[in-house]
């Protein structure tokens, strides 16, 4: 397990610690899915995966909870970077409109999530998903609690 203190760090410093650090050593859905943190900015998170025949839906295209948890996780991660040390968060709803299917081939699926407004209550951020192609493939929104 990790020696480094989690909770000492800012939201945008823990988004920038996992995206050098990769770890491989904690637990989540990140790693569940095979993600990777592209690019970390205040305020703006992009995050890929590769897909494989695991995510199929009974129709053998991705699931749309795919699509939705790299929805989920980009917005999410795009408000943590603007909590400070010691604040987290929790999605309060999520909004997901899916706008095609896409193949379980090893193709890469990129979500960029972007905060609309950061308050002490309450957060909002928008995302999408786009495939290799530059293709929209879903496109989200999200209001997330401070905690």
């Amino acid at each position: 397990m990790t020696t480094t203190d989690l909770t000492a760090m800012t939201g945008l410093e823990l988004m920038r610690w996992v995206q050098t650090e990769r770890p491989t050593d904690v637990p989540s859905i990140g790693r569940l899915l095979g993600m990777r943190f592209d690019e970390v900015a205040h305020g703006r998170i992009v995050i890929s995966l590769d897909t494989r025949p695991d995510f199929a839906n009974p129709l053998g295209t991705v699931h749309g909870g795919i699509a939705a948890t790299l929805l989920d996780s980009a917005m999410g991660c795009a408000v943590h970077t603007t909590l400070p040390v010691g604040t987290g968060y929790t999605t309060l709803e999520l909004k997901v409109n899916h706008i095609r299917a896409a193949r379980t081939d090893g193709q890469t699926l990129t979500a960029e999530g972007t905060v609309i407004h950061a308050g002490r209550r309450t957060a909002t951020a928008e995302g999408k998903v786009l495939d290799d192609q530059g293709k929209l493939i879903a496109h989200a929104t999200t209001t997330c609690m401070i905690l």
